[in-house]
């Protein structure tokens, strides 16, 4: 259960960023300004607001110690801060004097990485304070950078739709167009999730874009075998662009923020959906897990910042709604209800469905002829696709006395399955994540890797019927 235990309102103008140390936490604005508070009370340092950049700061960060805070603005400038006392350490101007959009210490904070609008990409040493190494992505702006847990490779994303992974020599060593309409940020979890036949590690990989998507990875970084980089599974909970992603400090839960106004928490193992969050009015621009403690914050073009705590003891995958955990559907409130519409892609709907008082009750109420004659949905999809989805809302409430048979598991999803289809693997999957991976350009079984010779995909009736006679059983 996620809880919002304080909102920060004290920019101007636009949030743009926020970032955690171990005790304090960082925002910066349009507003030309970066806010630095105590993690035990969240009030302002003293020396709080940050000014220095003469236009707005885009990104903030601090190093691993805690002890140092970078901003990147427009103005061109990269900005190294003691977060002790406040200083002004020291102004990186960008060499092509571009607007910076984006900083990040690496993990020994031996490097600062800033990138641009132009593309170019600087790596300062952070003992000497100056340009190390410099380098320009091929196309777009630079939006986007996370360092690997070694700190010897950083990926970059950007506007084009590109991720790039680079050495710390500034050699570009893979490139991959991820995002049709744009990356807009990346993350890289600091733990390990499998090794490869030769002993090293994969780590796993966040990106989100314009496209309305978050992508997941697996990425081998080797200092003698190079790169790799593996597409894993694509998230699709939001209804508008994705702006921000994060990891959290563990790497089980995964973060995200939206022009839909919705934050969403998945559990990266699976792929499902742990929290919908909704109380932001405008896009979400910014969102950051705390490194140890049970908190995140996410930031808005509505200049708040709200802190968030959870509960990591209880994840309840596939809760939609934040209390839907504690709280059963018929007793939802109409925010629940925006909240399950959002994390549907229906968040077009939430305005309407709150001017008519539509609760969880009268939610599960809804029927085709209500959804025309009341609320005067006019289009037959878009009213079957509500149907649909409180058709499937109703079946999660079918009490489940007994663990779903692996079986009826989609291998992809690790969802019960509702068409199930057999590939040419010989596993069966559903039907729509079947059909996802295959336009995704995979052509390769989900379970063996192995070229797939037909990309055919024939209905399972004889496990459609096994998985609708269990269902019956649970009924009783």
């Amino acid at each position: 259960m996620a809880t919002l235990i304080h909102t920060l309102a004290d920019h101007s103008d636009d949030v743009n960023y926020c970032a955690f140390s171990s005790s304090c936490l960082a925002t910066c604005s349009l507003d030309k300004t970066i806010r630095v508070y105590s993690l035990t009370n969240f009030t302002e340092l003293r020396y709080s607001p940050l000014k220095g950049h003469t236009y707005a700061v885009h990104c903030c960060c601090f190093s691993p110690s805690g002890h140092l805070l970078a901003s990147c603005s427009t103005d061109g400038t990269t900005a190294v801060w003691d977060v002790r006392d406040g200083r002004r350490l020291a102004v990186l101007e960008q060499p092509s004097a571009s607007p910076v959009r984006v900083c990040r210490f690496s993990p020994e904070a031996t490097y600062l990485l800033s990138g641009a609008a132009d593309g170019s990409v600087v790596l300062w040493n952070m003992q000497s304070l100056k340009l190390y190494r410099y380098g320009n992505v091929k196309d777009g702006s630079l939006v986007a950078c996370a360092f690997s847990p070694s700190g010897n490779f950083f990926v970059t994303g950007s506007s084009s739709g590109d991720l790039t992974i680079w050495d710390d020599k500034m050699r570009c060593l893979y490139n991959e167009k991820a995002h049709d309409l744009g990356v807009t940020c990346c993350d890289i979890s600091s733990h390990p999730v499998s090794d490869s036949e030769n002993g090293f590690k994969y780590f796993q990989m966040a990106s989100c874009g314009q496209d309305n998507q978050i992508k997941l990875w697996l990425i081998l970084f080797a200092d003698f075998l190079g790169v790799e980089l593996k597409y894993k599974c694509t998230l699709n909970g939001h209804s508008a662009p994705v702006l921000a992603c994060a990891f959290s400090h563990d790497g089980q839960m995964l973060v995200s923020g939206s022009v839909d106004k919705c934050v969403i928490i998945y559990e990266t193992s699976t792929g499902n959906t742990l929290h919908t969050l909704s109380q932001h009015t405008r896009y979400v621009t910014t969102c950051a897990f705390a490194p140890h403690s049970p908190l995140l914050a996410t930031g808005s073009m509505d200049k708040t910042v709200h802190v968030w705590q959870f509960d990591l003891k209880q994840p309840c995958a596939g809760d939609t709604v934040e209390n839907e955990s504690k709280v059963a559907v018929e007793d939802w409130s109409e925010d629940d209800v925006s909240a399950w519409l959002c994390a549907q892609d229906l968040a077009d709907f939430v305005g309407l469905f709150k001017m008519n008082n539509i609760d969880g009750k009268e939610l599960l109420n809804l029927t085709k002829e209500s959804l025309v004659n009341e609320l005067k949905i006019e289009s037959l999809g878009r009213r079957s696709k509500v149907l649909q989805k409180i058709e499937e809302l109703r079946m999660t409430m079918i009490p489940v006395s007994l663990p779903v048979p692996d079986e009826f598991l989609c291998p992809i999803t690790r969802e019960l399955m509702k068409d199930p289809v057999i590939a040419a693997d010989g596993y069966s999957y559903e039907r729509e994540a079947m059909e996802n991976w295959i336009s995704n350009k995979r052509r390769s079984s989900p379970m063996t890797n192995l070229p797939l010779h037909s990309l055919m995909l024939t209905p399972n009736r004889t496990l459609k019927m096994a998985i609708s006679r269990w269902l019956e059983t649970q009924k009783k």
